[in-house]
């Protein structure tokens, strides 16, 4: 089956491999070639792949599988490869989960001042 992972600006994967393994919602999974058609959110973690009966690791941000027949496609955030599996999960806890908390933050004060502008907007319809 084809695999190919992306990020925003590139494709950083895009190969034939035998297995995949993944993080969903619901805890980890596999999907071998006649694995039936299928959809899941995944969590950031380490996603591992073989090819050529080698396994390979990298670690993905939050994405999205789709499964559609041969066609394994995987959008993500961030994805971090060519590193060491130990290296990985320290990518993991300290780039990947470091700007999940950056970006939560910076939505929460993005909502705040969505916030202000529509009370102003009310306040200034009451007045006239």
């Amino acid at each position: 089956m084809r695999l190919k992972i992306s990020v925003p600006h590139e494709i950083i994967l895009d190969e034939d491999v035998e297995q995949i393994t993944a993080e969903g919602e619901e805890g980890s999974f596999g999907i071998l070639p006649s694995h039936i058609d299928y959809v899941s959110s995944l969590r950031a973690g380490i996603l591992s792949y073989v090819i050529d009966d080698q396994e390979e690791f990298l670690a993905i941000d939050e994405g999205i599988l789709v499964k559609r027949g041969s066609q394994v496609m995987i959008s993500t955030y961030k994805a971090i490869k060519d590193r060491p599996l130990g290296e990985l999960q320290k990518a993991i806890d300290e780039e990947i989960t470091v700007l999940s908390e950056h970006e939560r933050k910076a939505r929460s004060s993005l909502a705040m001042l969505e916030g202000g502008i529509i009370r102003k907007f009310t306040e200034q319809s009451q007045i006239e």
